[in-house]
């Protein structure tokens, strides 16, 4: 028995662009690309667009890695080696090994060209580019099918946006029938939708390709010595110049709430914010919608826990999210996110800050707004966000004053 769409599955491959440096959320990306920052306690920010693959039923997945990728390559190995390859089913990563060039991935489209070998002439009909740095639920069949009833060459998925929020995004400009007449990045007059003159479309970095025309347009732009490093600057507006079937699709979010949900976490002050909604009454990102179940690794500790002792010595986490592995003794932790294997030692005080896995966090020590990346140990009466003049000598400090303490960092 078949299924609406499972043909369309069958003959799509999914090529997942993961090699982003990340500049502007160091130190978090000190030693990693900015897809395997952690986020939400125990995930990846890759692991956001591989569960809507998998709930999407897309089982054929390449990951282009690039940037410090060991963390990444590790991460999808441990969490995502669950597809059977007696099946035709697969994710695999795939470095830059300069097949066409002496150069290493330089763009969204040339990392697509270099790996051209991929899915030419082995009956992919279809393939679906994703971004792997961004957090956000989509049915990507729904997009294939609608790619297939339009007959389409590329379709692009976007977002609507307020126009006086347009400019800081690649906004494409479409007809009433939703084709694409031009892509401009970052415009201060952006275009708007016909149906809609105070919104604009924003480019959300999704694609589906017609696999033969993904392949024919990057060799011929390639044979021609016409720039196809990147799709929204580059192979977006060749396609249109030469008459192609680009078509928008507007995002149709699965997390069921009132305003759809698709974050760009390109700054450290827009990871905090992001995070944070995670811990309020009603956040705006749903985890806990179990017909869209969100995957990661799951660390093989136990339940995390409170412990209180005689006296002033209790442990209490205050509308936070607390992760397997850690204790909170005697501590007191409130509105922050707390990773796996933390221990949060008596008299100590957590509160709007996010820890990540296996740090420390010493008696009577006091933090406050900061990201501690993992494996930091925090000094027993150790301050951290409540002396900005201190903490600049020390540590990254955001616009917002959010300090940043980098992975495996020493204190003093």
């Amino acid at each position: 028995m078949t299924f609406p769409g499972s043909s369309i599955l069958r003959d799509t491959i999914t090529m997942v662009l993961a090699g982003g440096q990340g500049e502007r959320l160091k130190p978090l990306t000190n030693d990693r690309s900015k897809p395997a920052v952690p986020f939400g306690g125990k995930y990846r920010i890759i692991d956001f667009a591989l569960s809507n693959c998998l709930n999407s039923g897309l089982r054929k997945i390449y990951v282009l890695v690039q940037y410090k990728s060991d963390s990444l390559n590790q991460h999808i190995f441990e969490a995502w080696s669950i597809f059977n390859p007696e099946l035709g089913e697969y994710i695999y990563s795939v470095p830059p090994q300069r097949k066409m060039t002496k150069d290493w991935y330089l763009g969204t489209a040339n990392a697509i060209y270099q790996n051209l070998n991929l899915f030419t002439n082995k009956g992919v009909k279809w393939v679906l580019i994703l971004s792997g740095d961004h957090i956000y639920k989509m049915d990507y069949l729904k997009m294939l099918q609608y790619h297939v009833d339009r007959k389409a060459d590329l379709s692009i998925a976007c977002i609507e946006v307020p126009k006086e929020e347009a400019s800081r995004f690649g906004i494409v400009g479409v007809n009433n029938k939703h084709q694409v007449e031009s892509f401009i990045e970052k415009p201060k007059d952006p275009p708007v939708l016909p149906d809609s003159p105070e919104h604009s479309f924003v480019n959300m970095g999704i694609y589906v390709f017609n696999a033969d025309v993904l392949s024919n347009v990057l060799t011929e732009m390639e044979k021609q010595k016409i720039t196809a490093h990147d799709f929204g600057q580059d192979v977006i507006p060749y396609m249109v110049k030469n008459k192609l079937n680009v078509i928008a699709y507007r995002f149709q979010d699965e997390n069921k709430k009132t305003k759809p949900y698709w974050r760009d976490i390109g700054t450290i002050d827009s990871y905090y914010e992001a995070s944070m909604d995670l811990i309020s009454v009603t956040p705006e990102f749903n985890f806990y919608d179990l017909s869209w179940p969100m995957r990661t690794y799951q660390f093989q500790f136990p339940p995390a826990k409170t412990v209180s002792h005689e006296g002033e010595r209790v442990g209490r986490t205050l509308n936070s999210l607390i992760c397997d592995g850690t204790i909170v003794s005697g501590g007191l932790v409130e509105r922050s996110l707390i990773g796996p294997n933390v221990r949060v030692n008596s008299f100590s005080y957590i509160t709007d800050s996010i820890i990540m896995n296996n740090c420390n966090i010493g008696r009577h020590a006091r933090i406050r707004r900061a990201i501690i990346d993992k494996n930091v140990i925090v000094p027993e009466g150790y301050e951290i966000g409540f002396d900005p003049e201190r903490d600049k000598k020390k540590f990254t400090i955001t616009e917002s004053g959010i300090v940043v303490i980098g992975k495996n960092e020493l204190l003093s």
